[in-house]
């Protein structure tokens, strides 16, 4: 019996917790979705939040073209498992139709596995990584930025570990006791900057 199916999905809010280095990372996204009953709507619902939900998230922690391509062709199974817990807010439910906001916390340690296992370069910091931070810069001239940016840590005698590099962006590790030195030179220097759970930003 052919079915229709059709659904819209909008990023509601995402966010990385406070706690994400201690084991989570969470994210919310907002769903309608409506198909031929409530009960696959809600099945598609949260195949779908949970696709959206591991793309926004570990895509600011690895090479976004490798994961995009190992999560066009991972089961549901496979990214059920990477899902710690999982809560819903604002459920409504028609006779073809679910909307709600989903929350799900993504298990830190099982999901950087997963990438590596994936082949899915990536910088999320495991256990015995505790000694670094990461660091991901975006710089209008890739060439004078990078030169100055390396000229200022050799100043601090910091040493930059980079990890990725991709156009005019690069991710690398600094040890976290050059962490204030680090940020204090940069703003020196004009960079701009901004610290997410632990990741510090920064652009020129």
């Amino acid at each position: 019996m052919f079915m229709q199916k059709s659904f819209l999905m909008g990023v509601f809010c995402l966010f990385l917790t406070s706690v994400c280095w201690a084991g989570t990372l969470s994210g919310t996204v907002s769903v309608n979705i409506t198909s031929d009953t409530a009960a696959t709507a809600k099945n598609m619902a949260f195949d779908e939040a949970r696709r959206q939900i591991i793309s926004d998230i570990l895509s600011q922690y690895s090479n976004a073209d490798q994961l995009n391509e190992v999560l066009k062709n991972s089961s549901s199974t496979d990214l059920t498992n990477l899902v710690a817990s999982s809560s819903i807010d604002g459920e409504k439910q028609s006779d073809t139709t679910y909307s709600a906001n989903i929350t799900m916390d993504i298990d830190r340690a099982v999901a950087k596995q997963w990438l590596t296992n994936n082949n899915v370069q990536n910088w999320l910091p495991d256990d015995v990584s505790g000694d670094v931070f990461v660091v991901q810069v975006v710089m209008s001239d890739k060439v004078a930025n990078w030169m100055e940016l390396k000229q200022i840590a050799r100043s601090e005698g910091i040493d930059l570990a980079t990890k990725y590099i991709n156009g005019n962006q690069v991710t690398v590790e600094v040890p976290v006791s050059n962490r204030s030195n680090f940020t204090i030179a940069i703003g020196e220097n004009g960079w701009r900057y901004y610290d997410q759970d632990g990741v510090l930003r920064i652009w020129k």
